[in-house]
């Protein structure tokens, strides 16, 4: 477990560092004014971008249990086990149990 969250928080960390260059060659890319060689670089610029630190890598964990699992829309630390046992124990303000 440990070595999972240290590897997801190496990933980020790289992330962080080519997230301005990702940004930049992908607006590059959209941008319709710009003629097709300036657009192809940038292509083949973000092709040659790892693989392992796109944004798609990244693994949501609960705070709780570093669980990584489905996540409440609402609620987006907790995972839907975190989630369900604090409701239950009347720690989240404001929810109430609904049946029907």
């Amino acid at each position: 477990m440990k070595n999972q969250i240290q590897k997801d928080s190496h990933i980020r960390k790289l992330f962080n560092k080519r997230e301005l260059s990702y940004n930049i060659l992908k607006s590059i890319i959209q941008n319709e004014n710009l003629p097709l060689t300036t657009k192809w670089n940038a292509i083949i610029k973000l092709s040659n971008l790892s693989v392992s630190q796109n944004k798609t890598r990244f693994v949501h964990r609960c705070v709780l249990t570093n669980r990584k699992a489905k996540f409440n829309r609402i609620f987006k630390k907790f995972s839907r086990l975190s989630f369900l046992r604090l409701a239950r124990s009347g720690s989240v303000p404001g929810l109430k149990k609904s049946s029907w």
